[in-house]
Formats: structure tokens, C-alpha cells, sequence
């Protein structure tokens, strides 16, 4: 779920600040500037592990501040390919269950991998398991809030950096779109259609 990166930036450092630990200020500065971003094909950004290398600083003309080029290593959130997580559901749409492990609320199961046959209630938002029995079909509900184990089988990475209008018209008719249709910079896509996924409920119970 979680793992070590190793990245390198130069981080700038004013002034007012000379007076601390060089250590402390880079590791502070780092911690603002990633800590809860997502870094594009890295994942979320949790916390600085350690600082591996520092090179010289340099102080520029015209600019007060040092500028150290830095070798570190950051925690980050990127669940490997078939990793199991648990997390609650979150809500419930045609799109599928959504669902929230707490610090990350961008995942999504697709209706075609949930436990098969599922269905959409639409009068209470959630989907359903037709869970089949000798004495017929049961329905189980996947309500939110529910403690749900899933498998990890997608990943997706959006570049939301921000980019210029082709035109001026383009920018004009497209910018009420562009706010409705922001997308999440990295989205997990999961899966319980396989035995002892799902609500946790619906195992511990049997």
C-alpha cells in the first residue's frame, strides 16, 4: 500500500530561515510543497522518510534565498496491482460503489466487478448482490458506510496541470465544462467479484 520513493528537488530556502537547521527547514519546506498532492505515475505524497543527499547550496543575484539541491526519500500511497485493501463505502451510483479507506476517497468498484448478479436500487442508491440459495435469491445491500474488501485491478493518473486555451472561443464555450468535468489526479478502480470479497459482513456472518 505504501512505499518508499526516491526523488530529488532543489528547495528553495529564505532568508529568516538561516538561522535554523539546514536539515529541518528542507524538511519542512518538502513537506509543504508534497505532503497530500499526487505526484503524476507516483501516487499520493504522505510524508518526507529522509533526506539521502545534500549538495551545495548556491544564492543567486537578486534573490536572498538558498537553493540546495536535494536527494530524498518520500512515503507514498500507490497500492500495487492485486493488493487487497478494506475500505468503507462511500456512496453508490450507476457508475458503481464508491469508496473511501479514510485518507483516500477515490475509488471506484464498476458494476461489472461487483458479485455477480448485481443490480441498482435506485429508490435507495445502493447496489445490490442477488445472492442465489437453495431456497431462492437474497438480496444483500451494499450500504454506505459498510466495511468493503476489495482487490486493487486498475490505476488511473490524470496530468492536471494547468494548460492554455487552443483559442480564445474554445476557452470561452469550454470553461463551465472544464469546472463540471474536473477529474480526480489518480483514481483506483477495484474489484470483489471473486469469494471473500465484499462486504465484510456478508463472511464474517457465515
Amino acid at each position: 500500500m505504501f512505499v518508499l520513493v526516491e526523488m530529488t528537488d532543489t528547495v528553495r530556502i529564505p532568508p529568516w530561515q538561516f538561522e535554523r537547521k539546514l536539515n529541518e527547514s528542507i524538511a519542512e519546506e518538502l513537506n509543504k510543497k508534497l505532503a497530500n498532492k499526487v505526484v503524476y505515475n507516483v501516487g499520493l505524497c504522505i510524508c518526507l522518510y529522509d533526506i539521502t543527499k545534500l549538495e551545495d547550496s548556491y544564492i543567486f543575484p537578486g534573490d536572498g534565498a538558498s537553493h540546495t539541491k536535494v536527494h530524498f526519500r518520500y512515503v507514498v500511497f500507490h497500492p500495487f496491482l492485486d493488493e487487497i485493501l478494506v475500505g468503507q463505502i462511500k456512496s453508490c451510483s450507476q457508475d458503481g460503489v464508491h469508496v473511501s479507506i479514510g485518507f483516500f476517497d477515490d475509488i471506484v468498484i464498476p458494476p461489472e466487478s461487483l458479485q455477480q448478479p448485481a443490480k441498482f436500487d435506485e429508490a435507495e442508491q445502493v447496489w445490490v448482490w442477488e445472492y442465489e440459495t437453495e431456497e431462492g435469491a437474497h438480496d444483500l445491500y451494499m450500504d454506505i458506510g459498510e466495511e468493503i474488501r476489495f482487490r486493487v485491478v486498475d490505476e488511473t493518473f490524470v496530468d492536471t496541470s494547468p494548460t492554455g486555451p487552443s483559442s480564445p472561443e474554445a476557452f470561452t464555450s469550454n470553461a463551465s465544462e472544464e469546472v463540471q468535468k474536473k477529474e480526480a489526479p489518480y483514481t483506483l478502480v477495484g474489484s470483489i467479484s471473486e469469494p471473500g470479497l465484499g462486504l465484510l459482513s456478508w463472511w464474517t456472518n457465515s
